[in-house]
């Protein structure tokens, strides 16, 4: 649940940031094939996929650890 709420999130924002699929992957070193699945919602990214996109978007990637109890 978590993982899609964030590649949901960077889906929209790949497409409200006006620049094409194509100059993110040339800019970025990210495949097309990645970003187009993440845009699409068929697939994900690891982690440092991840950050890249984050950083080349201008947003932030906070992860917080859980405090609550494990069972």
């Amino acid at each position: 649940m978590f993982m899609a709420t964030i590649l949901e999130q960077l889906a929209k924002a790949i497409e409200d940031s006006g620049v094409t699929r194509y100059r993110i992957s040339k800019d970025t070193g990210v495949n097309q094939s990645v970003l187009l699945r993440i845009v699409k919602g068929t697939g994900g990214c690891n982690l440092e996929t991840l950050d890249t996109l984050c950083d080349y978007l201008g947003l932030e990637l906070t992860w917080c650890k859980s405090r609550g109890k494990r069972r």
